[in-house]
């Protein structure tokens, strides 16, 4: 089990970092080279971005307000490469702020969900509708007493707004076109083919559902199982790994160096306080950047001093940019750093390995003829302390922090069949062709970005990496930035 402190580290690893760094200019990653957007959709090479990022423009990439057309590069292929299966997963979407900061008034929005308030969409009406429905579910404990829709005219803590579920619905009806054509999931299909998972939080549980309703509109309540992850890790049953700790409290102490080293950052803080007549520790531990944040997301002025004792005054938008720049320098000195990298290796390993187990076992009941049984789609709904980790496990650092409702999505493909003449090598061949992955973060493919594919010859007629790459990566290679061979030597070798 994952002990007390590991938990208390993670909190305060965000709230040291003052949570979120939102990926750059319209939510990408990384940025499309402009001749690939007028050709055959079946591969993108992306360009890493390079330009220093604007702290204001990063923040309103981070509110991924559903405002734009989306441009989403899932279920593209070669020609007559079949899909064996997708797995999904996502961050929640747009949520109402964890910290209050003293002295101010708390940003008014509305958490009931209404299709006359915006952000709105098309699905939002049957949607909600559905969801009252969802006692004919299965919930493992304690989805089970989770509220499936936001209901709060007065938004509690943490609690996902309506712009939130609108992120998802959005996303997963970007992904029901995307893999239509490709007909996944048969009309009648399983329970065992769909797996849900989420933790017990009401703002993960939400946005799953509502990701889950733009994929598979109206679906079969009866053959959903709701299954819960008391882990943000989604960890399982392999959640216990002193070395990860460890890696996290390095790491948190880098995050504390840094930060109070940077002079302008301090004295922002220490304006801030007097404006609101705070101590300064008091307003640090209010973390001011989550409720900025959410004023700016929703387009509500900055908070003001409230009385008692402050000057009167109202915190600005060039103090938000300090902050929000201390941010950005903080990941560029993580990634040169390397220590949240081993942290993440061997916090998502886990998730990792049941991913690539799930393929394998997709992959033999395709290799001999079945219908596929096993779980053909799965989402995940997690936090951002968990796809952080994940994208840095893929060695994917030139992906900024998972804004609101971010995804990450793994591709199982088969090739065609082989011609006669050809034999199949060991390993890497399956009844009817060849076995690929493609992963892809908020619509783009960065597959050739990871860790384990970046190496792989890309070539025209072959724009996706061959699955042995993910399985000797997740099995062995990822553990030697630890310098280990396997997840147990990682997690329990003494430090020496």
């Amino acid at each position: 089990m994952v002990s007390a402190a590991d938990a208390h580290l993670l909190l305060v690893l965000v709230s040291v970092n003052l949570i979120p760094i939102a990926s750059i200019l319209e939510e990408r990653p990384f940025q499309v080279a402009p001749a690939a957007l007028g050709k055959s959709r079946k591969r993108v090479f992306p360009v890493p971005r390079t330009e220093e990022p604007n702290p204001i423009s990063e923040a309103y990439s981070y509110c991924n307000t559903p405002n734009r057309t989306e441009q989403a590069w899932e279920g593209h292929s070669p020609a007559d490469y079949k899909l064996l299966s997708v797995q999904v997963m996502i961050r929640h979407g747009d949520r109402y702020p964890l910290y209050y900061i003293p002295k101010t008034t708390r940003p008014a929005i509305d958490c009931t969900l209404s299709t006359s308030r915006k952000p709105s969409h098309p699905l939002l009406n049957a949607f909600i509708r559905h969801m009252g429905q969802g006692g004919s579910g299965h919930w493992e404990a304690p989805l089970g007493s989770v509220p499936r829709l936001p209901n709060h005219s007065a938004c509690e803590t943490g609690e996902l707004t309506q712009t939130g579920v609108v992120q998802h619905l959005r996303n997963g009806q970007l992904l029901h076109e995307a893999y239509e054509r490709h007909k996944l999931l048969p009309a009648d299909w399983s329970p065992r083919q769909v797996w849900v998972e989420t933790t017990g939080k009401s703002r993960t549980l939400q946005s799953g559902l509502a990701f889950l309703y733009g994929l598979l509109p109206d679906f079969d309540w009866t053959r959903v199982t709701a299954r819960h992850q008391w882990s943000t890790l989604f960890c399982g049953g392999a959640c216990d790994c002193p070395a990860r700790n460890r890696h996290l409290e390095e790491e948190q102490r880098r995050q504390y160096r840094l930060r109070v080293s940077d002079t302008e950052l301090e004295k922002t803080y220490a304006d801030m306080a007097r404006t609101l007549g705070l101590l300064t520790r008091q307003l640090r531990a209010a973390n001011p950047i989550d409720s900025l944040l959410c004023h700016l997301c929703h387009g509500i002025a900055f908070p003001c001093a409230g009385g008692g004792g402050g000057g009167g005054g109202c915190l600005t938008m060039a103090q938000f940019a300090v902050i929000r720049r201390q941010q950005l320098d903080d990941e560029a000195d993580r990634r040169r750093a390397g220590l949240y990298r081993k942290y993440a290796v061997l916090a998502m390993h886990p998730y990792l390995n049941r991913t690539a187990a799930k393929m394998e076992r997709v992959a033999k009941d395709s290799e001999a003829g079945r219908q596929r049984r096993e779980e053909v789609f799965s989402l995940s709904s997690a936090h951002d302390v968990t796809v952080a980790p994940l994208l840095s496990a893929l060695g994917l650092e030139g992906a900024r922090f998972p804004r609101f409702a971010a995804r990450v999505v793994f591709e199982l493909w088969k090739s065609p069949p082989p011609p006669p003449k050809k034999k199949a090598g060991k390993g890497e061949k399956a009844s009817g062709g060849e076995l690929f992955v493609r992963v892809l973060y908020n619509g783009e493919d960065v597959t050739f970005h990871t860790s384990f594919c970046r190496s792989h010859e890309r070539r025209a007629d072959q724009p996706l990496c061959p699955l042995r790459n993910f399985l000797s990566f997740v099995r062995r290679d990822m553990f030697a930035v630890v310098n280990a061979t396997s997840y147990q030597e990682a997690c329990y070798r003494r430090p020496g």
